[in-house]
C-alpha cells in the first residue's frame, strides 16, 4: 500500500491504525496526574520543534517512568505521525501535556513542591552534583537555542553536563535521556 506524502511508515511497535490514539492533555489533566503521585518525575520541554527529538524523548520518558512530559501549546511540536512512529508506542503511554503558559505552569509546579532543574551551558553545577530525588521537573530547552529567558528564570537551579570533547552541547533528546536516567539511578539508590 502506497503512503501519501507526509504520512509516516508503518511501525510494528505502534498502535494499529484505526485504534484510538492518546491526545495531548491540558493543565487540568496535569493537576489530576500530580494528585496521584508523591514524588513526581516530570520533564518540561521549552519549544522543542523537531518531531524526531520529541519521539525519542517520549520513548526515553516512558522507559524512565516519567509521570508527564509538559510542553507549550505554541512554538512546539505536537503528537504528529512522525512523533508517534519514533516514540514506538510511548506517545500513547506517557501523558503529554500541552500548556498555554509554560512559565505559569512552572510556578504552579513550584507551589506544589516540585523543584525545577534546568539544563544550561551557562550553569556552574554539574548534573552529577545535583540531587534529583524527590519531586523534580527537569527542564530542557529547544534545539540550538536552549531555554527561553523566562523559562530559565523560573528554574530553581541550573545544571550542565561535563563536556570533555570538542562539541559544546548534546542533542536535546540525548540530554533528556542522560538527565532522566541519572534521576532514575539516584532514586533507585536512595
Amino acid at each position: 500500500m502506497r503512503k501519501r506524502a507526509g504520512e509516516a511508515r508503518d511501525n510494528r511497535h505502534a498502535r494499529p491504525r484505526g485504534e484510538r490514539e492518546a491526545k495531548p492533555k491540558n493543565e487540568g489533566d496535569l493537576q489530576e496526574i500530580l494528585d496521584g503521585v508523591e514524588a513526581p518525575l516530570l520533564l518540561i520541554l521549552d519549544c522543542v520543534q523537531d518531531p524526531n527529538n520529541l519521539g525519542a524523548i517520549l520513548r526515553t520518558a516512558d522507559g524512565a517512568g516519567v509521570d508527564a512530559v509538559i510542553a507549550p501549546k505554541d512554538k512546539a511540536v505536537g503528537l504528529t505521525d512522525t512523533v508517534r512512529r519514533v516514540a514506538v508506542g510511548a506517545a500513547d503511554s506517557v501523558p503529554f501535556v500541552k500548556v498555554t503558559n509554560l512559565a505559569r505552569t512552572m510556578r504552579d509546579l513550584k507551589e506544589r513542591g516540585v523543584w525545577l532543574v534546568g539544563t544550561s551551558d551557562q550553569a556552574t553545577q554539574s548534573l552529577y552534583e545535583t540531587d534529583l530525588k524527590g519531586p523534580i521537573a527537569i527542564v530542557m530547552g529547544r534545539e540550538g537555542e536552549g531555554m527561553r529567558q523566562l523559562t530559565e528564570k523560573e528554574c530553581d537551579f541550573l545544571i550542565k553536563f561535563p563536556m570533555k570533547g570538542k562539541v559544546e552541547c548534546l542533542n536535546v533528546s540525548v540530554s533528556a535521556a542522560v538527565c532522566l536516567y541519572e534521576a532514575v539511578r539516584q532514586r533507585e539508590v536512595s
